[in-house]
């Protein structure tokens, strides 16, 4: 009988031993493959992902835009979630004040005039759905935060369509529209990697 307790115990031990090995060795995995995770390389990685969820996003443009803010560099993929937002946030901003100054100019006639505060309203609007986006992302509520970056896509969808109603019209916004609803996008998928 002290022969079979001595056993079980020696195998309780073993057993303990090894699952301690176990996890020093994943551990010890886990920090070696880290970096290949982290910064640049996961920049790259996490876009092409986006790219293929999305036809209408840039792999280029994505890459470019992350790495435009230095914290992308030894980002988590939550963290270049939430850059993503930031990232349409600020823009959303600078196309607003862009659209102010395009409208004191009075280079335009009345169709644009119109559309051009149309799309300043829209603009206006999608900040505060945007970083109602960034408070859902970090609650982890993210079928809210694509729900409030969906509504701020339809920003740059809306103003270009309003200058396409009248034939021939020059679209003085048309890069804009076009760069926002691009970091959106990005946005979008990168919420949707979580969700």
């Amino acid at each position: 009988m002290i022969k079979g307790k001595a056993d079980s115990h020696n195998q309780r031990k073993t057993m303990k031993y090894s699952l301690c090995l176990t996890y020093i060795s994943l551990s010890s995995l886990f920090l070696f493959l880290f970096p290949c995770f982290a910064g640049p390389s996961l920049v790259r990685h996490s876009c092409r992902k986006a790219a293929k969820s999305d036809p209408e996003i840039s792999y280029n443009f994505c890459v470019t835009s992350l790495r435009s803010n230095p914290k992308s560099n030894k980002a988590n993929l939550e963290q270049l979630g939430l850059i993503s937002i930031e990232l349409a946030i600020t823009n959303a901003t600078y196309v607003s004040s862009k659209i102010k100054r395009i409208l004191k100019s009075g280079n335009f006639d009345s169709f644009a005039k119109s559309c051009l505060r149309d799309c300043l309203e829209l603009y206006t609007n999608a900040v505060p759905d945007l970083k109602a986006a960034v408070k859902d992302f970090k609650r982890k509520d993210y079928n809210g935060a694509n729900s409030e970056i969906s509504s701020a896509l339809d920003a740059s969808v809306t103003c270009e369509d309003g200058f396409k109603e009248k034939k021939g019209e020059l679209r003085p916004l048309k890069k804009e529209n076009k760069v926002f609803f691009q970091l959106n996008a990005i946005a979008l998928a990168f919420t949707t990697m979580f969700g």
